[in-house]
């Protein structure tokens, strides 16, 4: 969602101005920014109630009156992690005698007790969130007014519920699994919506309400696209906390799935790897090139030691990492050996890695190179050996820190970048989407796949 913004007028007569519920599923990509998950405003006065994530990634929630903040709340607590989704309930009720009760703020399930600042409402305070007027827009994803200022969360969400007149728990809206221990998901909550209250996004890049109302929201810019990364099921994606040394390193977008170097700095080739990693079984992702410079792609050992020139994935022998340059050849390790077709702008490059038998495969617009087959087991026929008892993950960089490079990267989310796959490929696991055939046994790096 980082250019896409949700919107609704806000005008129907409110069930309670006193007692409401937010509830949202969200997956963060980038950290560091002031980036909005709620902001309603109007024109005469532009700010009047927000949720965000401040720039140091503590959460803010903030409702103002028409000369001061009535209500602020500030987490002590930072959340900085891109790979899991964060479920965050917003719970109000300002009927409550006890001023902490007010409002509730949980995170997985856990109520937040710590805050850097705390400004609760007084007792039967009515808020400016539940106001109902033509002239208020609710904004998802967004914050802003005109031109002049502009703040879009740039991430996931999937189910977001707004309750007009209860305050309920965190548990009406998720549960804690009874074998893994993890917060979950409830995908029918049992909640009553009130007047104004809406679900959208409900499985989904639906806008439309899925409650017992017709509160429905519009992409008021850019696309809203749907990801198989969901709360009951995270994919792999690029870590951009996981960066060599200083110098030019690669920006990250589309959730984490678009690698884009600059040209210009020296100091590291900008190897990024990936938020998950395996050692066992069998799993699948594809590159499409942006670009014809300088890129390999591969996979790397998770505990790749970073220095101020970048682990150079494949080339430094920093890490047990195995690539396939765009000129043809393979990288192991710091020894270069031709191994198959040069590669360029929209050649789209399949990974297979087989952690069982311990080779990996590479593909170019689905024919196997180095007339590799990934399902031929123990004898790895044409494929590239693993170093054995070694956790991978999957990894891209480039060759030449001085010329730039782009690629997209789809680990099973069925897009690169914005762009739908042109035609999806088979795959017998069921989990991801991808441009070619998933080789038999194969499946996506996803929180589902480390369990098939």
């Amino acid at each position: 969602m980082a250019s896409t913004k949700l919107t609704r007028n806000h005008s129907g007569a409110p069930t309670s101005r006193k007692k409401m519920t937010w509830s949202w599923w969200i997956k963060r990509s980038k950290l560091g920014a002031t980036q909005y998950l709620y902001n309603q405003y109007n024109s005469s006065d532009q700010y009047n109630s927000g949720v965000l994530f401040q720039s140091d990634d503590s959460i803010r929630f903030w409702d103002y009156g028409a000369a001061s903040n009535d209500l602020d709340l500030q987490t002590t607590r930072l959340f900085r992690d891109v790979n899991a989704w964060y479920h965050i309930v917003l719970a109000i009720d300002t009927t409550q005698g006890t001023a902490s009760n007010r409002v509730k703020l949980y995170v997985n399930g856990v109520q937040e007790t710590a805050f850097d600042v705390a400004t609760y409402p007084s007792q039967d305070h009515q808020l400016r969130m539940g106001e109902a007027s033509s002239s208020y827009q609710q904004q998802i994803g967004f914050q802003g007014f005109g031109s002049t200022y502009q703040s879009y969360f740039d991430g996931a969400m999937s189910h977001v519920h707004y309750v007009d007149g209860t305050q309920y728990a965190a548990s009406d809206f998720g549960s804690t699994d009874s074998t893994t221990g993890e917060w979950k998901i409830k995908t029918t909550p049992s909640v009553s919506y009130g007047n104004n209250g809406f679900w959208i996004l409900k499985d989904g890049n639906s806008v439309t309400d899925s409650s017992s109302n017709s509160n429905a929201f519009t992409v008021a810019a850019g696309t809203l696209t749907k990801t198989e990364d969901c709360p009951s099921n995270i994919f792999c994606t690029l870590n951009p906390l996981a960066k060599p040394g200083t110098g030019n390193t690669a920006g990250m977008t589309n959730g984490n799935t678009h690698y884009n170097k600059t040209a210009t700095g020296t100091g590291n080739n900008s190897q990024a790897n990936g938020t998950l990693g395996a050692s066992s079984g069998k799993y699948y992702f594809e590159l499409k090139a942006n670009d014809s410079n300088n890129l390999t792609v591969g996979v790397s050992n998770v505990e790749t030691e970073y220095d101020s020139n970048g682990a150079s994935l494949g080339i430094s022998g920093k890490g047990s990492g195995v690539a396939y340059y765009s000129t043809g050849n393979k990288y192991i390790n710091g020894t270069a050996s031709s191994y198959g077709n040069s590669w360029t702008t929209n050649d789209i490059i399949g990974i297979a890695f087989d952690l069982d038998n311990n080779y990996i495969y590479f593909s170019k617009n689905g024919a196997w190179e180095n007339s590799g087959d990934p399902t031929s087991g123990s004898s790895g026929t044409g494929g590239i050996a693993l170093t054995s008892n070694i956790t991978y993950t999957p990894a891209l960089h480039n060759f030449n820190y001085n010329s730039a490079s782009s690629a997209y990267l789809n680990f099973g989310n069925g897009y690169f970048g914005a762009t739908a796959v042109a035609s999806a490929g088979t795959n017998a696991s069921g989990n991801g989407i991808f441009e070619y055939n998933v080789p038999t046994g194969y499946t996506a790096l996803s929180t589902k796949g480390l369990n098939l």
